[in-house]
């Protein structure tokens, strides 16, 4: 039988602003997560049995993944403890990671109306492109980090978050070599930069311009967005990245160049990253969750395998909670999703 250890954390949270320290339970260091099992969820052999089930009706039913829903996907059991999942993730650590569904065993198109299935339980897909992509997928396809978002090239990629509450990724293959998935407490990274160098920490909490990369967003004429780095609303934390999107914004037209102070900030933000952040131990099958709000990711550059069919590949969603946590406008308005009213929504089963 498999031992599940997952549980959900007891730390408390105090009203979060800036320049103080942060109480949060989204605070962990690397070894409060290497040194135990809690955030990992190892799923049953009868839950494995219910995502069978339900992955069964998806087939025989002949569903396009973007038509699953609760009511096709019925998880009794699992989709409880998913609801939970859910609760740590958006009030908790921040971070879940499920291990158990035998993707050999389901192939690839099963183990993706798999991966939408639960994650329904844990939010509502959003598109991640100006194609309508809700499904999307993590691959290197040859493209320039210079020139395209970096989920489609296998250069390393700084620490960010992502558009949505919740970013799900999916693991179907692994590279040859790199490409691992790190993922630190934004929380913690705040609240050492506080303790090392306090006028640092205080400068990223106002707002710098980030590149759009010419994605869409509902009502968003300019090429670059206004987002604080750190950033507090109704007594909430929420983070961005210092991301590509950064840099990309420092070319436009208009937009102020880094002060000194920021260039400072910006730099210690990316050297204290690596320092509090852990690698998530995924394999095929696997599913990591992370939120967006209190967690940064990272990818290191990777080596492929040359055969195309064992080339790494995740899938990835972006998961809207429907307004479980305070945000600040200019960050709620960008976690809604990249669409106009001329977008046709798929989930397509590769990358395109």
């Amino acid at each position: 039988m498999v031992k599940n250890n997952w549980k959900r954390s007891t730390l408390p949270r105090k009203p979060a602003e800036l320049g103080k320290p942060l109480i949060d339970p989204a605070i962990w260091y690397p070894g409060d997560l290497s040194e135990n099992d809690h955030w990992i969820y190892r799923l049953s052999d009868d839950e494995i049995l219910e995502v069978d089930k339900a992955v069964g009706v998806v087939v025989d039913r002949g569903l396009d993944i973007k038509d699953i829903t609760h009511e096709n996907f019925s998880l009794p059991n699992l989709g409880s403890r998913l609801q939970e999942m859910q609760d740590e993730l958006m009030e908790g650590r921040g971070i879940v990671l499920i291990q158990g569904l035998p993707i050999e065993r389901l192939g690839r198109v099963q183990y993706a109306a798999a991966f939408w299935g639960i994650s329904l339980y844990i939010g509502r897909a959003l598109s991640q492109n100006r194609q309508g992509h809700l499904l999307g997928h993590v691959k290197d396809v040859g493209g320039d980090y210079s020139k395209t978002r970096g989920y489609r090239t296998k250069s390393h990629m700084a620490f960010h978050c992502d558009q949505a509450d919740i970013l799900a990724l999916g693991c179907i293959h692994t590279a040859k070599s790199g490409g691992e998935h790190l993922v630190c407490s934004a929380v913690t990274l705040y609240n050492e930069m506080l303790k090392r160098r306090p006028d640092l920490a205080v400068e990223l909490g106002w707002k710098f311009y980030r590149q759009l990369s010419n994605e869409k967003h509902p009502g968003q004429d300019k090429p670059w967005i206004r987002q604080g780095i750190f950033n507090f609303h109704e007594g909430y934390f929420a983070v961005r990245g210092v991301s590509s999107a950064l840099n990309k914004g420092q070319l436009i037209e208009g937009v102020p160049k880094f002060t000194d102070a920021q260039k400072e900030a910006l730099q210690m933000f990316r050297d204290v990253a690596p320092e509090v952040a852990i690698k998530v131990p995924m394999g095929p099958g696997d599913i990591s969750y992370v939120m967006n709000h209190v967690t940064l990711h990272s990818r290191t550059e990777f080596e492929d395998w040359p055969e195309p069919e064992r080339k790494r590949h995740l899938l990835r969603l972006w998961l809207n909670t429907g307004g479980r946590r305070p945000l600040p406008p200019e960050i709620h308005k960008f976690t809604q999703g990249i669409y106009d009213n001329t977008t046709t929504f798929v989930t397509p089963l590769d990358a395109e």
